[in-house]
């Protein structure tokens, strides 16, 4: 039994995790700044920005996970990023040394790579475009000072694909809400591949790094087989139980669209849904691979097309009136 602080933990993928742990019989205490609905008697406030809330609540544990971040694409102001993702990790490693905490566990992303080659691994380039992905890389580093201040230190580093499953409304709640709905504009070919994680194998994984030793621990995270969009539209439309067609729409109307809608949002100064860099990013092929999960025993409790099944049955078709976690 450990002793584990989850440090973002009243969020989509924390309160899985705390479900999880708590099965285990570990004691868990999370820090957030936001209530726990699931959890509020594990809750302590704390903010990564703030030093003296988080060595109140790291006190006595054996391992601390950070899962906190500012991650959405529509940041304001955009210092948010720096202030949380990599002041915060430094916060927290330093309160980490203070305390004698030799353990943590850091979820990074695949933002670091940007928009990188097919079938990228953990040795792949750091090349992110966006304030996310750098961050995230200079939070790794943080981290990485940190490790090689004690020998005794263990670092583990998880970089997610993009998490779906049941109550989250992030990108993969979009895009299934539009399929669902029979008013999915498909832009390009649709033979891009798109790699995804489900959330309840990437707590799991998470759970599964708890026992790792010294030394630094890194490891992409994808939940296999990967999907090209006309397959994931076609899976979906066949859960749902409906013949669905696709209309291919050119990329450059959809990209000529997204500008048009980066142009709406700065007039009327507001944050809409759709935007050049989305469609970019929809567009493109987001496909990795983890060489180094390989190497291990772990194997996710949960299929990719599974995943699927339980959020577009929770979501779509049951329609559960719940918690939900808006990210992305």
């Amino acid at each position: 039994m450990l002793n584990i602080t989850i440090i973002g933990g009243s969020g989509f993928v924390g309160t899985r995790l705390t479900a999880r742990l708590i099965a285990s019989n570990h004691m868990v205490r999370i820090a957030d700044k936001n209530d726990s609905a699931k959890y509020p008697r594990l809750r302590i406030y704390a903010d990564v920005r703030e030093p003296d809330t988080l060595e109140k609540v790291l006190a006595g544990s054996d391992v601390v996970i950070n899962l906190a971040a500012e991650h959405r694409d529509d940041v304001t102001p955009k210092s948010l990023y720096d202030d949380v993702n990599v002041t915060g990790a430094e916060n927290v490693c330093d309160v980490c040394t203070k305390l004698g905490i030799r353990k943590i566990i850091f979820t990074s992303s695949v933002a670091v790579y940007g928009f990188a080659p097919v079938g990228t691994d953990e040795t792949g380039k750091i090349n992110y475009f966006n304030d996310y992905g750098r961050t995230k890389w200079f939070a790794e580093e943080k981290y990485r000072t940190w490790l090689v201040s004690n020998p005794e230190n263990s670092l583990t580093i998880i970089r997610p694909t993009v998490i779906f499953g049941e109550q989250n409304r992030g990108n993969v709640y979009n895009l299934l809400h539009q399929i669902t709905g029979g008013k999915f504009p498909m832009v390009g070919k649709g033979t891009n591949f798109k790699s995804m994680a489900y959330v309840e194998n990437v707590a799991a994984f998470i759970e599964y790094n708890l026992n790792n030793t010294h030394g630094e621990h890194l490891f992409n995270y994808i939940d296999k087989p990967d999907l090209d969009m006309n397959t994931l539209v076609t899976e979906v439309n066949r859960i749902l139980g409906k013949p669905g067609k696709l209309f291919h729409w050119p990329y450059w109307v959809g990209y000529f669209g997204g500008l048009c809608f980066d142009v709406l949002a700065k007039v009327l100064r507001k944050k809409l849904p759709i935007s050049s860099i989305r469609v970019k990013k929809f567009c493109a092929n987001t496909m990795f691979e983890s060489s180094n999960i390989k190497k291990t025993d772990f194997k996710a409790p949960v299929s990719l097309i599974e995943g699927l099944e339980r959020t577009i049955k929770y979501e779509f078709i049951n329609k559960v009136n719940d918690q939900v976690f808006y990210t992305e």
